[in-house]
This record gives structure tokens, C-alpha cells and sequence, in this order.
């Protein structure tokens, strides 16, 4: 929402711009699975705690950033802390939510993801014309803390744990739910050997060009690929990320009905084809158009998949590692910062070298209609633990 506004203090060109942003990217990928690993085991409570902590510093150290190379070494550091927050929240679905339910807990993720973006814009961008570009990063490490003090005073990590719930919701979570109680350590064995798992990965991997297109280049694409100014950037950044509230929404009430309708196996392949080919289609339109509001129209539009989509596959997660989702989650979203990563540099780089933002939107379509056609190898229906137990006997 300000990369306009710091490529033109630290001059920037989109290469470089692209190298900041992908520093971010890779240190959130190297670190995902460790993290994913670590709430598995000592709970998600904690790791979340360290995240939002580790957040709100380096996002105020963002701000005291004084040109290229502070600023790329900043946003790795960034992305190194704030490695897990998804796979995490995998985790904790699979404790807190029944299995009937599973989509709806990710649901949760995706809304207060897209909720945040939202508003971000009207905070983010008034601020930044009344104080400077470095003020949002104050002001949003302050939320962060904020935060903090709230998530120790009431999150968590087990229904039981909970003052005022009932003993009968206890016990439908507890009997109900993917996670497994007993210890025991991830089957990376029997992963590694996983078409599912690997499908995943890739899927997610292409996915994440879409995601990381709208959070880290869009407000630069429509200022200067479509020369919108900074005020109507702000509402359609502002309006974009509605159309993500309102698809997490729809995955809420609809996903959970549609797998068990179809069952796990096409449920989960069905909804991730669907989502993934219409945004490549949209991506596409976008692309080739020399209309401004369609352009917009269809990038608000692709953005309303961007939570289907996620929801499912990281439901997939939970569904394929139970007691291990965070795990799983981390090495599928491992994967999908990488992606991150590469859409960073190639978009930026693309985009120098053709002087024009329409050939890189043709790449991130493309992505996307592999990740589309990847979804037919996954089956969400056999999950790792219960491969474990079967060579167990």
C-alpha cells in the first residue's frame, strides 16, 4: 500500500522492489516448517505468542529503514519471525473444531486475513500522506502488541483448557476432531512418499503467485501499470480484499457441505480446480483488457477465490495430517512462499525488461492454470497418520 511511496524515497527500480519483497518471501519459507513443527509440539499458544511479538519489532524497524539494503535485510528478519502463523492455525483447527467443521475453522483464518486488508488501506494510506510512509509501521507494530496482551489472556491451546465451556461441547470437540492425542512423531517416511503431499505442495506453490501478486504488487500495478492514483488505489485495494471476506465467508457456509456432498477425496479436488481455473481466466482478462474498471473488476473478482482456495487446501492439510496439520501445513506453505519468492523477482525483473505490467499477469495466469490441473492428484482422504498405523500391524 506504500511501495509507490518507499521505491520513489529509496529509488527504487521494480527489480529491486521485487529483491525487498522476495527477501521477505524466502525467510518466511525456510522457517515455516520448523515453526509448524514447534506448535505441534509445545502448542500453538506459545509460537503465536513469539510471532506477533517478533511482528510488531520488525515492522517498526521497517520504518527506520534507511535505503535498499536495510530495508531487504529488515523484511528477511521480518519473514524468518513471522514464519507459522498459518500453519499454525492449522494446528489449531485441528484441536478446537469438529471434523465436520474443518472448513469453517479455516474459514476463520481466511476472514480475519481479508478483514485486516480491508481496513488496512483506510488506516494505512491517510496516514502515510498526513505523516510519511514510515508512520503506518508504528502505528501497525502498536496493534501488534495489542494483540499479544489479548491472545495470553484468553487463547488456549485445548478446549479443556477453556473457562466457561460446557462439559458437552468439550467432549463433541474432543471426540470429534482430527487431532490425536497420543505422541507421536511426524511420519516423514511415509510423506516423502506422499503424491498427495507433493501435489499439495506444488498446488500451493502456484497459488501463492495469485496471493503475493494482490498483498505485495498490486498497489504498484495499479499506480503504475494503470495509473490509478494513490486515493483510488486505496478503495479498490480497500474493496479487493472485501471480495475476500465475502469468499471466506462463502467457503464457510458452502465448503463443508460441498466435500461431504462429494466426499473428501473430489470435495477437496473439485473446489481447488474451480477456484484456481477461474482465477487464471480472470488473471488473464485483466491482462489483455485496456479497460481500467474491467481490469479492476476482475482482479476483485479473482481475489474472492484467493480464501476458496486456501481454505481448502489448507483444510486438506488438516484433513491429510490430523494431529500433525501444523506440520503438514508448514511444509505445504513452505512451498507456497517459495512461490512468494519467485513471483517477487520474476514480476519486478518482468517487468523492467518489457517496461509493461501486462506480461507478467499472463505468467501468474499460467501458474495458476498448472496449480488447476495439479488438484487431480491430490486426495485428502488418506492422511499420513493412519498410513503410519497400517504399517504399524
Amino acid at each position: 500500500m506504500v511501495g509507490v511511496r518507499i521505491k520513489n524515497e529509496f529509488d527504487l527500480s521494480n527489480t529491486q522492489f521485487g529483491y525487498v519483497l522476495g527477501a521477505f518471501a524466502l525467510a518466511y519459507a525456510l522457517f515455516e516448517i520448523p515453526a509448524g513443527m514447534l506448535g505441534d509440539r509445545i502448542g500453538q499458544k506459545k509460537v503465536f505468542i513469539r510471532i506477533v511479538i517478533w511482528w510488531s519489532i520488525f515492522t517498526a524497524l521497517t520504518g527506520l529503514t534507511t535505503g535498499f539494503i536495510t530495508l531487504m535485510v529488515t523484511r528477511f528478519l521480518f519473514g524468518m519471525g513471522e514464519a507459522g502463523s498459518y500453519p499454525n492455525g492449522c494446528g489449531t483447527i485441528s484441536r478446537w473444531f469438529p471434523v465436520a467443521e474443518t472448513s469453517k475453522g479455516t474459514s476463520c483464518l481466511m476472514i480475519g486475513s481479508s478483514t485486516g486488508a480491508a481496513i488496512a488501506p483506510l488506516i494505512v494510506v491517510p496516514i502515510a500522506a498526513a505523516y510519511g510512509w514510515r508512520a503506518p509501521f508504528f502505528v501497525s507494530a502498536l496493534i501488534g502488541l495489542a494483540w499479544v496482551l489479548v491472545c495470553f489472556a484468553w487463547f488456549k491451546n485445548e478446549p479443556g483448557e477453556m473457562k466457561n465451556i460446557s462439559v458437552e461441547e468439550k467432549l463433541l470437540i474432543e471426540n470429534n476432531r482430527r487431532y490425536i492425542t497420543h505422541e507421536q512423531n511426524f511420519p516423514w517416511s511415509i510423506a516423502l512418499k506422499s503424491r498427495s503431499l507433493w501435489a499439495l505442495t506444488v498446488v500451493t506453490f502456484c497459488a501463492q503467485w495469485a496471493l503475493y501478486f494482490f498483498i505485495a504488487w498490486m498497489s504498484v500495478y495499479l499506480q503504475e501499470g494503470r495509473h490509478f492514483s494513490e486515493t483510488a488505489m486505496k478503495f479498490t485495494t480497500s474493496y479487493l480484499f472485501v471480495f475476500g471476506i465475502i469468499g471466506g465467508l462463502f467457503s464457510a457456509f458452502f465448503t463443508d457441505r460441498f466435500v461431504k456432498k462429494k466426499g473428501i477425496k473430489y470435495g477437496r479436488r473439485l473446489m481447488g480446480m474451480i477456484a484456481m481455473g477461474v482465477m487464471s481466466l480472470l488473471f488473464m482478462i485483466a491482462a489483455t483488457t485496456t479497460s481500467n474498471t474491467i481490469a479492476s473488476a476482475c482482479l476483485m473478482f479473482g481475489y474472492f477465490f484467493v480464501p476458496v482456495n486456501a481454505i481448502n487446501y489448507f483444510s486438506a492439510c488438516v484433513d491429510i495430517g490430523r494431529s500433525k496439520a501444523g506440520t503438514v501445513a508448514g511444509i505445504i506453505n513452505f512451498s507456497g512462499s517459495m512461490g512468494a519468492f519467485f513471483l517477487s523477482i520474476v514480476f519486478g525483473k518482468i517487468a523492467d525488461a518489457t517496461h509493461s505490467f501486462t506480461i507478467p499477469l499472463f505468467v501468474v495466469a499460467g501458474v495458476l492454470f498448472v496449480g488447476c490441473l495439479l488438484w487431480l492428484l491430490v486426495d485428502a482422504s488418506k492422511p499420513l497418520i493412519a498410513e503410519v498405523e497400517k504399517m504399524k500391524q
